[in-house]
């Protein structure tokens, strides 16, 4: 009699959003842990709990449905992604022009004036600023550019 071997079930939609949502409900430690168990080495200690979660979603994605990269690639893409976020030291102007006015914004130790007020992000400051949503590193142009230390 032949032998059958029996594969996988075929990957199931709704099973990996489940997972996916999990992985969203646990903090950096948690994603660290869970990191190591799938790399089988510890996660790029400067790694936000952002990109963790972004890199294990994508990781059980890939699992499920195939992926071109490697998991070394994979990771660092997201080491990558989070070096090009400036870093911003109190006491730092950004400006911006928009509808022919300079915006001035100051860099506080825990948040951002602008208009004698002060915001927690820098999102915020460009929705008071323009009353609609935007990603504020990338309104203030500092998406996409390599990591530097600003001084006052």
């Amino acid at each position: 009699m032949p032998r059958v071997k029996i594969g996988p079930a075929l990957p199931n939609r709704a099973t990996l959003d489940v997972e996916i949502a999990r992985l969203r409900d646990l903090d950096v430690t948690e994603l660290r842990r869970h990191w190591q168990a799938v790399f089988g080495r510890p996660a790029p200690p400067h790694l936000a709990r952002h990109l963790l979660f972004r890199t294990l979603a994508y990781r059980l994605q890939a699992d499920r449905w195939g992926d071109s990269r490697s998991p070394e690639e994979a990771g660092q893409d997201a080491v990558r992604l989070s070096q090009r976020t400036a870093v911003l030291r109190p006491g730092t102007i950004l400006a911006r022009e928009w509808n022919r006015q300079m915006q001035r914004v100051a860099v506080l130790a825990d948040g951002f004036a602008w208009n004698g007020n002060t915001y927690p992000s820098l999102s915020r400051v460009a929705f008071a600023i323009t009353g609609t949503r935007w990603n504020g590193p990338k309104f203030f142009g500092l998406r996409d550019k390599p990591a530097t230390a600003s001084s006052p």
